[in-house]
């Protein structure tokens, strides 16, 4: 096993439990390896740090597994795989949950998401990808799944020297999966749909908005298949409109509506939403409560700016929509908008709309989404809940 020896001063990642060390931050490496392997991560004065998965090819050079001089095998992936799943056993619906939470879960870049009896796997990293089997074999003996999907057509898995692939793991796997998300049922493309098939990262938040909506108009911007849209016409809202770009997102959000009996109170509407936005309040449009739940606007801090400019052109026009006294909805899941510039974000577009804002809640991804506070990528998806006054 070949020794990584950091440059002197780029220990305290290490020491500080970040999951993540550099390329830059490695001085020298002294054994043999092939990439992906396991190596132990040694401070400048060689003192063991950590046990690490160890890819040259990638800027996330460690990714590490273990602060113990152990064996990185089979037997341990299997116990953090059962720890992963044991925590989700206390609170979370076991079929219609994230099973495994990558580095929250002490298994850097490992995903996966259990859809009713499918699971959905990605592995996003080359020392990852090396005990897939293993990975398999104990999702297999820990959840006895119909079958297992895996969904690693990912460009991150470029990064690491990785092909990008989807296919068939273990068992059958259908087109579409039945799942029931606080009492909503909703068909999941495990197999083409984006990411692994569905959002569960916001499942506690749409349960949230059941206080806001009952008997109220909501406009439910990027729907995507209707998750929140639907979640709002079963908590009572009058009227509901999704908008999303992609006809296919709506027509599947259609067919979600009618599996609830909810056609005849939602209506999705395939159009741009910043030109939806745009247009309707130009027009004088008012909504009860809008939902803003984007893509991520940016994946890398080079882009951040025109990430918030955009982030802030939809607030801001959505609280021009909002009544008197009506609440925005809004969301962010990309990972370098922290919280406090979101908020500030928003706090910019009301200042500019000319409204005050009351914050009722600011929420993250549920608790099968972990957070590890000493690694701040790990919270990256922001939900504030938020009354609007023109004063």
């Amino acid at each position: 096993m070949a020794d990584v020896i950091l440059k002197p001063g780029k220990e305290k990642r290490v020491y500080s439990r970040h999951p993540w060390v550099f390329l830059s931050d490695i001085d020298k490496v002294e054994g043999a390896y092939n990439p992906g392997d396991i190596v132990s991560v040694l401070s400048s004065k060689k003192h063991f740090l950590a046990k690490a998965f160890f890819n040259p090819n990638s800027q996330i050079a460690l990714r590490i597994m273990s602060y113990r001089d152990e064996l990185i095998d089979r037997s341990f992936i299997a116990r953090r795989i059962h720890e992963a799943i044991e925590y989700r056993k206390s609170f979370a619906d076991m079929k219609s949950c994230r099973l495994i939470f990558a580095e929250s879960d002490h298994l850097p870049a490992l995903i996966v998401d259990s859809f009713n009896d499918i699971l959905v796997l990605q592995c996003l990293s080359l020392g990852m990808e090396q005990f897939k089997n293993d990975i398999v074999d104990t999702l297999v003996n820990e959840m006895h799944p119909r079958g297992i999907w895996e969904r690693n057509d990912v460009p991150v898995r470029k990064l690491e020297g990785l092909d990008m692939k989807t296919g068939l793991l273990y068992g059958e796997v259908p087109d579409r999966v039945k799942i029931i998300e606080n009492g909503i049922h909703f068909l999941v493309d495990v197999k083409a749909g984006q990411k692994t098939g569905y959002f569960l990262d916001q499942k506690e938040n749409r349960a949230s908005i059941a206080p806001f909506v009952r008997n109220k108009s909501v406009l439910d911007c990027f729907t995507h298949t209707g998750s929140f849209a639907l979640h709002a016409a079963y908590y009572g809202a009058s009227k509901v409109i999704g908008i999303d770009i992609s006809e296919y997102a709506c027509k599947c959000a259609e067919e979600n509506a009618r599996l609830n009996n909810l056609e005849n109170r939602v209506q999705f509407i395939a159009e741009n939403a910043f030109d939806y936005l745009s247009k309707e309040s130009r027009e004088g449009r008012k909504f009860d409560v809008i939902i803003l739940d984007p893509p991520a606007f940016t994946k890398s801090r080079s882009s951040l700016e025109n990430a918030v400019r955009g982030y802030k052109e939809i607030n801001l026009r959505a609280m021009k929509m909002l009544n008197y006294g009506g609440f925005l909805i809004t969301c962010s899941c990309s990972q370098h908008v922290i919280p406090s510039a979101f908020k500030k974000m928003v706090l910019d577009a009301a200042n500019d709309a000319r409204v005050v804002l009351r914050q009722v809640e600011f929420r993250s991804q549920g608790k099968d989404h972990p957070i590890l506070p000493l690694a701040p990528e790990t919270e990256y998806l922001k939900c504030g809940i938020y009354q609007a006054f023109s004063l």
